[in-house]
């Protein structure tokens, strides 16, 4: 698709924002029509009321009559101007919460692969920028553009009335116009969308600091990140200061080209008066319209920027909104039929590249109720595997299933709603202890939020805080320990009940002491549950009924750890390394017990 056809394409595609208020917008319009015809009219009543036929006939009567005939239509366009503003207003903010509401809802769809492609800050700018930039031209651009198009046509009409002469020589300036607007849409839009992209690359920086400002400042690199953020705002001065080159070189052109019609239209104009076949009230009427057209024309090139603008920033948009869903219900997808949470790898396939497969042709049957760890090296497929059960991904080949159900068979809310997720670096919300423990079941009384912290280990630390249970955390969590947020991500998942429980290295943010409490927990919630542990200590391998062993891509030994550790040279490997640093752990303790009795 050309460029000039994807604008357009763009362009009508912002315009459908506005059809669930096609009646405000039709009364906008109607309104223009009314404010422009007493503006019209005004004109008309100064022009051949007041000096053809009060001033230059001597009727002193009709000036009364034309004065207040203009004090009444000045009071009319003004109270028509007045109910255009505020719908123009109020459909500007009903647009503005529609787009707002509808890029949010993508954003909470759209799967993890999305957002492994995208950064944060890119997505804040198309969410709050680009929509201000839509924002104000649907809601009050596009009313005031029309408004200059009516005038436009209804004052051209006017004036072949009044001076078919005089009007031939405004008409034409009409091509020279048009060329220069043709040619100032066509150079600015690029300008103008690579503005929109510098200004997001810009956020995505600021964003990337204030999450990171902890390793900011513990690696010094203030002076760095500033540098940083200086040249992506150097690069939006500089597309800025291009746009605003070819604004400054442009829109003065297009503001001069009306002026050589008025110095036509007067030195003519004047001629024809001093020569009877137009009278003083009809030029001076003639030049009032004039002045009408001059100024709708003269910001001729402002409108065409602001709808360039709109529209580059709607591409971005709209980018969003018509990104597929990698992941999403299938047409007839059922709910998780009841099971006890048997999983199955069947032939799987997954790449985040192609070309290069993380898991590769794997086979693996989990039994109902069985307690599994998955172990390997680093980049064998772990996590991966594990994602495949809920469908943060869909395997590139082969199927998974629960209960004999393959997953994509299977709804969305129904699957994940049956699945317990916790992460090694858990993500909590800025809201109270008790809202993230009941945050996947809003209803959650609050025993029920007590009884699964006392599971999790946390009740004890949750008592002590200032306001307990509903005491507001810090965003993300920065107010606890990582320890602590981890028994909160692990109350929060056993608050939903869960089929089956996927721990991603659950407790290696804690240390040993609480790690053996945790266990405790933990133990108790796997008891009739399907469980996924992804782990390294040994201590959180030994809750497991069997362990699996994945090595590049494929399930490499399955079994105990007797078995495993005579079969597998792998396993043997990470259990012995595991044991070392076990023992590293444990000296390490005992020497600090020691210097604390010393």
């Amino acid at each position: 698709m050309v460029e000039p056809e994807r604008n357009r394409t763009t362009f009508f595609r912002l315009l459908g924002f506005l059809k669930p208020y096609r009646v405000g917008l039709s009364v906008s319009v109607v309104l223009a029509i009314g404010s422009q015809a007493a503006q019209i009219a005004l004109v008309w009543v100064t022009g051949r009321t007041i000096i053809d036929s009060a001033l230059r006939h001597h009727h002193p009567h009709l000036l009364w009559v034309a004065v207040a005939t203009i004090v009444g239509l000045g009071a009319i366009r003004a109270v028509l101007m007045l109910g255009r503003r505020i719908l123009s207003g109020r459909q500007a903010l009903d647009v503005e919460m529609d787009m707002r509401s509808r890029i949010y809802a993508r954003l909470v769809r759209l799967s993890f692969g999305f957002y492994d492609r995208h950064q944060t800050g890119q997505l804040m700018s198309r969410a709050t920028v680009d929509l201000q930039g839509v924002r104000f031209f649907l809601g009050y651009g596009l009313i005031f553009f029309f408004q200059n198009v009516l005038t436009v046509l209804s004052v051209t009409a006017v004036l072949f009335f009044f001076q078919w002469q005089l009007a031939f020589i405004v008409l034409a300036i009409t091509p020279i116009l048009v060329v220069l607007a043709y040619r100032y849409s066509h150079v600015a839009h690029p300008t103008l969308r690579d503005v929109q992209q510098k200004l997001a690359d810009v956020a995505t920086v600021v964003e990337e600091n204030i999450v990171g400002v902890h390793v900011v400042k513990a690696f010094a690199q203030e002076p760095a990140e500033e540098e940083k953020f200086k040249h992506r705002s150097d690069l939006v001065f500089e597309q800025t200061l291009k746009a605003n080159r070819q604004r400054a070189m442009y829109v003065p052109l297009i503001s001069f080209v009306p002026l050589l019609a008025q110095a036509g239209v007067l030195l003519v104009g004047a001629r024809m008066v001093t020569t009877g076949s137009l009278t003083p009230g009809g030029f001076v009427a003639f030049n009032l319209y004039l002045a009408m057209l001059v100024t709708p024309l003269r910001s001729l090139g402002m409108w065409i920027g602001q709808a360039q603008r709109a529209t580059a920033a709607g591409e971005r948009i709209f980018q969003v909104l018509d990104e597929p869903e990698e992941v999403a219900d299938r047409p007839g997808a059922v709910e998780l039929p009841p099971g006890e949470g048997e999983i199955r790898f069947e032939g799987v396939t997954f790449e985040y590249l192609p070309g290069r497969p993380v898991l590769d042709g794997l086979d693996l049957d989990i039994g109902a109720g069985r307690t599994v760890a998955l172990i390997g090296h680093t980049g064998s497929g772990k996590t991966t595997l594990t994602s495949l059960v809920p469908r943060f991904y869909d395997a590139t080949a082969g199927r998974v299933t629960v209960d004999g159900v393959d997953v994509r068979d299977i709804t969305l809310a129904s699957l994940r709603g049956a699945i317990g997720v916790i992460s090694q670096d858990p993500f909590l919300f800025s809201a109270t202890v008790r809202d993230n423990i009941a945050f996947g079941r809003g209803d959650l009384p609050v025993e029920e939020v007590e009884r699964f912290a006392r599971a999790a280990q946390a009740h004890e630390f949750i008592e002590q805080l200032p306001e307990g249970y509903e005491t507001v955390i810090g965003e993300r969590g920065i107010t606890l320990s990582g320890g602590q947020r981890q028994r909160i991500a692990i109350a929060r998942a056993l608050a939903v009940d869960p089929r089956i429980l996927i721990l991603d290295d659950a407790t290696a943010s804690v240390d040993a002491t609480t790690e053996a409490r945790i266990r405790v927990g933990l133990r108790e919630a796997m008891r009739s549950r399907t469980t996924l542990i992804i782990a390294h200590r040994l201590s959180t391998i030994a809750l497991a009924d069997e362990i699996v062993v994945l090595a590049q891509g494929r399930v490499a030994a399955r079994g105990t750890h007797d078995l495993l550790i005579e079969s597998s040279p792998v396993y043997r490997e990470i259990y012995e390394h595991g044991l070392l640093e076990q023992k590293f752990v444990d000296a390490v303790e005992a020497r600090g017990a020691m210097e604390e009795v010393a």
